[in-house]
């Protein structure tokens, strides 16, 4: 017994000292796998704390963390700035424009172009500017008439006194020519009144009659140029009105410009945060999950059943689904189920498929040395056929005279043998032709080929003949 339980112990000692081994190697690697688990939960956590600096509210007076969203950023300078900008606009309006301008400018198109009518009771409410424009209107009509009566009857006096000026000089030429006298004189005189006494009819002829009628036709015509001038005001101040719309009008599209700007950069941030919020939950959904599948593993690792004890019992509890699986894994196909995996069955498995292993690796190891021996092999053959091939030449040579003089040799034979065979077929040609046309032949034949094939059916033919022959020659006798 002490032997015994001295053998037990010393064996005991060895699976201790195997165990404790075991266990530091895995304490080891159990350590690193920690260590590392640690390292990348810190760096998640540093990741984590400096993204959530970017989700939190500080004050404008703190400059310790920088501001990064759009919507960290107050508005109410912008915003002022925008109220100033749109005050001062409205001053600017209401100091170059006057009420009612926007319906004259919005009917001034090129489609329907109408001037600008100052005059019109929509523009000009007031009365009194209403009347005093018109007699402005009026005044600048009959100025400019009479400026053109006078106009008209100093041209006429200036061109009167041009050619009075020239027949004078015309007359004093001839006179100092050439001496006139006295009763031509007075006859060119007098036929110069007569000239004129027309002349003054037919003046006084276009004034009373011509004339009135002319003007009255063309009354208008003589006011055009004012009207035309005041057409002119009235478009240079619609030229002005518009440029200064277009001012107004582009300053308006800026700020609306810039406002939705703002506003769409406000929505791309808002969209980028709900994309980064989804992104969050789904994270926080998935280390939740984590967190349940490892408090399950703890409490899986906790249970007594998968615990070492004290004395550890043989069989492999059926709950350890993972050792069962090993097995299967190990064991392979067999037929043969057992009711109870114990740990030996299970190192039982695990050295069998080691010495499959090693079977297989030897099997590998002979079929390489194998494969080795018929590549030399191979090799060997393929140097001797390229020997034969170039006999210590450069150039291959494809023919060799002894096997060509034994190919002449068998084609002659082929050539004599084609010969015979021909020959032979004409003869088996013309024995077919014969039999084909002499029966007697073809008797003979058949007998031959019964002689030589079938000598029992030609005893029995032969012997019936014979007692037909003696069956006839009774019959001729009786």
């Amino acid at each position: 017994m002490a032997s015994v339980t001295s053998h037990k112990s010393v064996r005991l000692s060895a699976k201790e000292e195997e165990a404790t081994k075991t266990l530091k190697q895995s304490q080891g690697i159990l350590n690193a796998t920690n260590a590392k688990i640690s390292n990348e939960l810190q760096t998640l956590t540093d990741e984590v704390a400096k993204l959530m600096m970017f989700f939190r509210h500080y004050h404008l007076g703190q400059g310790t963390n920088p501001l990064v969203f759009l919507s960290q950023f107050s508005l109410e300078k912008y915003l002022s700035q925008e109220e100033q900008s749109t005050a001062a606009l409205t001053l600017y309006t209401k100091k170059k424009f006057f009420q009612g301008i926007h319906e004259v400018v919005e009917s001034s198109n090129e489609e329907n172009f109408q001037l600008l009518d100052i005059q019109a009771s929509s523009i000009c409410d007031n009365q009194e500017v209403l009347e005093e424009r018109r007699l402005e209107m009026a005044r600048l009509q009959l100025a400019y008439i009479c400026a053109q009566h006078q106009l008209i009857h100093l041209k006429a006096s200036n061109l009167s006194m041009k050619s009075s000026i020239k027949w004078a000089e015309e007359n004093l030429h001839s006179l100092t020519s050439k001496a006139v006298g006295k009763d031509n004189l007075d006859a060119k005189i007098s036929g110069l009144n007569s000239e004129i006494l027309k002349l003054e009819e037919q003046i006084t002829h276009i004034k009373d009659k011509s004339l009135p009628a002319v003007v009255k036709e063309n009354a208008q015509l003589l006011n055009m140029p004012v009207v035309k001038g005041d057409f002119d005001l009235q478009i240079a101040k619609q030229d002005y009105y518009t440029a200064r719309q277009e001012l107004v009008l582009n300053q308006l599209i800026k700020q609306k410009a810039s406002f939705e700007l703002l506003q769409l950069s406000y929505e791309i941030e808002l969209r980028k945060h709900w994309d980064i919020y989804r992104q969050l939950e789904n994270l926080v959904q998935e280390l939740s999950h984590s967190n349940m599948m490892l408090h399950q593993r703890l409490e899986m690792l906790a249970d007594p059943s998968v615990s070492p004890k004290i004395n550890p019992r043989n069989t492999i509890d059926t709950r350890d689904y993972s050792t069962h699986r090993l097995y299967q894994l190990l064991e392979g196909e067999n037929k043969k189920k057992e009711l109870f995996i114990t740990h030996g069955s299970l190192e039982e498995v695990a050295e069998k498929l080691k010495q499959d292993v090693s079977l297989v690796q030897e099997q590998l190891a002979v079929s390489a040395q194998e494969h080795s021996f018929f590549l030399s092999k191979l090799n060997n053959d393929v140097d001797m056929l390229c020997d034969a091939l170039y006999q210590g030449r450069n150039q291959l040579l494809l023919s060799d005279q002894e096997l060509m003089e034994q190919f002449h040799q068998v084609e002659s034979q082929l050539n004599k043998l084609n010969h015979l065979l021909t020959d032979i077929l004409a003869d088996v040609k013309t024995k077919r032709k014969i039999l084909a046309s002499n029966k007697l032949h073809q008797m003979e034949r058949e007998l031959y080929v019964y002689f030589l094939k079938d000598e029992d059916y030609l005893k029995d033919t032969v012997e019936n003949l014979e007692n037909q022959s003696k069956i006839k020659t009774i019959g001729l006798e009786d």
